[in-house]
């Protein structure tokens, strides 16, 4: 297998440190909303590099954390507090914020056939063990007191950029300009590892530290997380592409500072989903989630098929039309694996053809997982004249272990609320462009809800509607 390093800024035979295994750790959601499309993409990716792992023979071990304590907008430590900001967009409590979306992020995850970690390590439940770590690189020397905070000082780090490869003056580029400058740090880029004065006044969360009362710099939580249940090395970490200039590079820099060994052999990074304004974000109003295009009639395992069909090294642009289309072909695909179904013949198997489909699947995969090309294979596997129907169900069967498209799953009809309340939202509509003699509204509405496999019936009595597969 082939994997791209960012370490190393190229494409490496991928040899775990232990043949036996592979530790794997994945930066998990900051629960202060719902996690937006973007979020998504890379949750996918990363479903898929560990079912593609444990499909060609590896058993994995794979750790994500879940943000719950305070997370700064800027991984400079600075800008609004994330926890905080989402209790009072809500009147609630950033206790309640925090269990409300880790449960929401649950919910999408599970829509979306991502598999659990293995092991899902909230925030808060490790503060002693942060007490410890900063108290072990303070006694070698890293760290220094400033204004109560206790600071990481990256001047005592030798190749702290080798990362990003970026100079430190390109980082302060890379680093938010809109903020205010915390004037207690030594160097600009060093960062906070427990605060004890902040601008926050009334910070929920707190805990007593040698250090004073406070609570830890974000950049902690993964290092020590990964440490207590990975150990000191790990083969792979994975993140956004946008953690790559600050976040790891500072979890890079006090992990290794801590044990005085290389931490991660394999830094593996996804590329961002993109929108009309760039960057897809949580900062506008109504930003993308799955329960939006939920609500709009989209089945969500139509957006993994949509994120399956793109590299996960390169930016993806979203668009609703772009989703409808990748729902149309994944409609096809499964109404195509249904008529295979529907017409089982197990006479003149080739066993030699169904071998090399399946190694090619592996193959894609193989080569720093091609998703796309092995989306390819299964097209290519379903229309040959090779294979008798039971060995096309069997290879999409293996394929599932890796893709988890639901392709073999018998059809239920369900109508979520979301969807409920979309249809009867887009009837009403109708029903005004009637009254107003808008026929030509009227009946792109209708067929808009034909698309999505939603058929209206005029009556006496008003407007029904079914779902049809």
């Amino acid at each position: 297998m082939k994997l791209y390093n960012t370490l190393s800024r190229s494409i490496e035979d991928f040899k775990p440190i232990d043949e036996n295994s592979v530790k794997m750790y994945t930066c998990g959601p900051t629960v202060y909303n719902y996690a937006h499309l973007g979020n998504l993409r890379m949750y996918i990716h990363e479903d898929v590099l560990e079912k593609t792992l444990r499909y060609i023979g590896y058993p994995v071990k794979r750790v994500m954390n879940i943000t719950d304590v305070g997370h700064l907008e800027s991984d400079a430590d600075d800008g609004e507090d994330k926890m905080l900001k989402g209790a009072k967009r809500e009147n609630k409590t950033v206790w309640e914020i925090a269990q409300h979306y880790t449960d929401a992020f649950f919910r999408d995850i599970e829509k979306l056939n991502i598999k659990k970690a293995d092991v899902v390590a909230k925030a808060t439940d490790y503060i002693d063990q942060y007490i410890e770590f900063i108290k072990g690189l303070e006694k070698k020397g890293f760290t220094y007191i400033a204004n109560g905070n206790v600071y990481f000082d990256i001047t005592k780090v030798t190749n702290y950029t080798k990362l990003s490869g970026m100079d430190l003056e390109q980082l302060r580029t890379a680093s938010r300009e809109d903020v205010d400058v915390d004037v207690h740090k030594k160097n600009p880029q060093d960062f906070v590892l427990w605060f004890t004065k902040s601008k926050f006044e009334n910070q929920a969360m707190k805990w007593d530290s040698p250090w004073g009362v406070g609570y830890p710099g974000w950049h902690i939580e993964c290092s020590v997380i990964s440490l207590v249940n990975l150990g000191e090395q790990m083969d792979i970490h994975c993140g956004g592409v946008d953690h790559i200039p600050v976040h790891h590079t500072n979890e890079i820099a006090q992990t290794e500072s801590y044990t005085g060994k290389d931490w991660v052999k394999y830094w593996w990074h996804g590329e961002f989903l993109i929108d009309n304004d760039g960057k897809m974000s949580k900062s506008s109003g109504e930003f993308l989630t799955l329960s939006l295009i939920e609500k709009k009639g989209f089945n969500p395992l139509s957006y993994r098929y949509f994120v399956l069909n793109s590299h996960y090294r390169k930016q993806l642009a979203f668009s609703f039309d772009s989703l409808a289309s990748a729902e149309n072909a994944y409609t096809k695909l499964k109404s195509r694996v249904k008529s295979i179904k529907d017409n089982l013949d197990d006479k003149g198997a080739n066993e030699q053809a169904a071998v090399r489909y399946k190694e090619a699947f592996k193959k894609c995969l193989e080569d720093d997982l091609n998703t796309a090309n092995a989306i390819t294979v299964l097209f290519d596997m379903l229309k040959t004249d090779e294979l008798n129907s039971s060995q096309k169900l069997e290879l999409v069967a293996d394929f599932e272990k890796v893709l988890s498209l639901d392709l073999l799953k018998e059809e239920t009809i369900e109508i979520h609320d979301e969807l409920a309340d979309y249809i009867e939202e887009m009837i009403q509509k109708r029903q005004d462009a009637k009254k107003n003699k808008d026929y030509q509204l009227a009946d792109s509405i209708r067929a808009e809800l034909l698309e999505k496999g939603i058929v209206l019936e005029d009556t006496r009595q008003g407007v029904n509607w079914k779902k049809i597969n």
